[in-house]
């Protein structure tokens, strides 16, 4: 279960544009010098008279995605082991380019700092948001989404997709003569995600569901049978396995979500602040086609847009 952000009913605790505001710049390999960077750390290898701090490699595995910002990287793990290769490998191709002066064109200078720029908004995210992030704003948070979840219901359904009404109203009738819905779902309905599992959605609130799937259950009692009704993926019969009371997580279960949103809320108002503060003019015309740069790759002959996944029902 998810928590509900106090200002949403859509839910986004789980912001994707989040992982782009604080990405960690894969190219930052750490500074080269013999004095620790971080407190505590440790080298790890040395390359050409340079040293790897284990700081350096976790830095990378979090930038890879391999772990996350908080969570620990054991130097003996073989997750680490092959980290610090590819660290190893990326100092030896960056002396190997500066061997060859290709770090002296405008556009290496031009990525460079790029990458510098990407380095120092992490660092300000680091310490102005997360700084701010205290128990208490955690706490805070968690006591409102648990009022709000007191006041919630869940909703365990199982579904039956068909093609055409037709279809949906024919399965009506083989429930009303006694049919299993699990059997039916399994044998008719057109949803590969739950039609082996007897058509199980498991529970959810229906501020989650598709409007079409919420309206449907709103008022609708354990044990009752809904449809068919219309929806993007086809025509969809319910029945309502049971209704409880949604039973919120621990605090310590919603505080890596918690502090996701905070993060996230932070570095939006953040932003807000400096764009309002500075002078931004977009120079883009939106009648023209703009030329791609020449350091822009060439489309292969093979490349092609590729088709829409068709809309499915969940």
């Amino acid at each position: 279960m998810s928590l509900k952000p106090t200002r949403n009913p859509a839910r986004v605790l789980f912001p994707v544009l989040l992982a782009a505001v604080l990405a960690v710049a894969a190219c930052d390999r750490g500074g080269g010098s013999n004095q620790p960077p971080e407190p505590g750390d440790r080298a790890v290898a040395e390359v050409q008279d340079e040293t790897i701090w284990a700081s350096d490699v976790k830095r990378e595995a979090v930038a890879q995605g391999l772990v996350g910002e908080g969570e620990p990287l054991d130097v003996t793990s073989d997750l680490f082991r092959r980290v610090l290769d590819e660290v190893i490998d990326q100092k030896l191709l960056a002396r190997e380019a500066e061997r060859r002066g290709l770090d002296n064109s405008a556009l290496a200078q031009r990525r460079l700092a790029a990458t510098r720029e990407r380095i120092l908004g992490d660092m300000l995210v680091e310490t102005v948001v997360n700084g701010e992030i205290d128990d208490k704003a955690v706490e805070t948070i968690y006591r409102e989404q648990v009022r709000l979840a007191e006041t919630s219901e869940e909703i365990r359904s199982r579904l039956i997709l068909s093609r055409t009404r037709e279809e949906a109203e024919a399965v009506i009738g083989l429930l009303a003569q006694g049919a299993a819905f699990e059997a039916v779902a399994q044998q008719r309905s057109i949803d590969e995600a739950t039609r082996f599992s007897g058509g199980d959605l498991g529970y959810a609130t229906l501020d989650v569901l598709p409007q079409a799937y919420a309206d449907a259950l709103r008022d609708k009692p354990a044990g009752s049978t809904v449809g068919p009704f219309q929806t993007e993926g086809g025509w969809a019969v319910l029945r309502v396995e049971d209704r409880r009371k949604e039973t919120p997580p621990t605090l310590e279960q919603a505080r890596p979500q918690i502090v996701r949103y905070l993060t996230y809320e932070g570095v939006r108002q953040l932003l807000e602040q400096l764009r309002g503060k500075a002078d931004v003019e977009v120079l883009l015309n939106g009648d023209a086609a703009t030329p791609e740069p020449a350091s822009a790759p060439a489309p292969t002959a093979s490349a092609a847009p590729a088709a829409p996944a068709p809309a499915t029902a969940s």
